[in-house]
This record gives structure tokens, C-alpha cells and sequence, in this order.
């Protein structure tokens, strides 16, 4: 599955013997963040014209070499435990810099019984061979595999 352009921001899902590999690109980190989220529920979910029905905010920062990867990890993970601790899926996300190389992640949640479940649900993000950092070009770009 592909969304969006490879001028644009979009990302696409990819077989990884038993797991699922998602890729993402943006014009930003934050964008770049979001669009990898979106790829994880739609790797399970449809969420269609579903309105949330509650928001939840997470800062998310991390440092060092990795920090842009650990924050994918994280934004992933977030989705991964909102799923399994409260049975919900975001419809929306959006993602925005905060100082010190931090992010907000936003989350408009639905109920899992309100969406149309199309896969295997999440069970972990894996931090081998996980990736976000801009190209050559300046676009943003991520990968991961996850545990399904």
C-alpha cells in the first residue's frame, strides 16, 4: 500500500518475512513522523471518516547520534500501547517541534470497534535497522519494521 507521492509526504507498507517493514517520507521531521504513524494503523485499520472521539498528547524528546530514530520508535510505540491498553486507533495525528529537538505527538482517537480492522495489530517496533533522517535532497525520510 502507497500513500501520497515521492515529491510530497506519504509512506508505504512493505512485507518483512513475518513482519511488516512501513517506510515514510516528508518535507519535515514532523511530517515525516506523522505520515509513519499513519502507516502503522493503516497496516491494521481503516479508520475512513472516523471523528475522534478524544485527543491525547505526548512529548516525546530524546538525544544523542539516534534521537531522531528514538522519537520514531517512540511515536510508534505510543500507537502500539493506545491500541493495547485502551483499544484505540488514531484517526488523526499531528506532530509539531518543540525546543530542544522534541516533539508533540497528537492523537485523535477512536474506538478499535469503530474502525474497520484489516490486519494483524501491532505488537512491537523493533529498533533494528530503524531509520529517520533527512536525504541528500533535505527530505525526510523512515523505516521500520514491526513485530506484528
Amino acid at each position: 500500500m502507497v500513500s501520497g507521492g515521492p515529491g510530497d509526504s506519504g509512506y508505504r507498507l512493505a512485507p518483512h518475512t513475518a513482519d511488516l517493514r512501513i517506510e515514510a517520507w516528508a518535507p519535515s521531521r514532523e511530517e515525516c513522523l506523522a505520515q509513519a504513524v499513519r502507516a502503522l494503523v493503516a497496516s491494521f485499520a481503516e479508520t475512513g471518516p472516523s471523528r475522534p472521539v478524544r485527543a491525547a498528547r505526548r512529548r516525546l524528546a530524546a538525544g544523542g547520534p539516534t534521537a531522531d530514530a528514538d522519537l520514531l520508535a517512540a511515536a510508534l510505540e505510543e500507537v502500539i500501547f493506545r491500541l493495547d491498553a485502551d483499544g484505540e486507533v488514531p484517526a488523526v495525528v499531528s506532530v509539531s517541534a518543540l525546543a530542544g529537538g522534541a516533539v508533540e505527538l497528537e492523537l485523535g482517537l477512536v474506538p478499535l470497534g469503530s474502525v474497520t480492522v484489516t490486519g494483524a495489530g501491532p505488537k512491537a517496533v523493533s529498533l533494528h535497522e530503524i531509520r529517520c533522517a533527512p536525504d541528500e535532497s533535505g527530505r525526510w525520510l523512515a523505516s521500520a519494521t514491526i513485530d506484528v
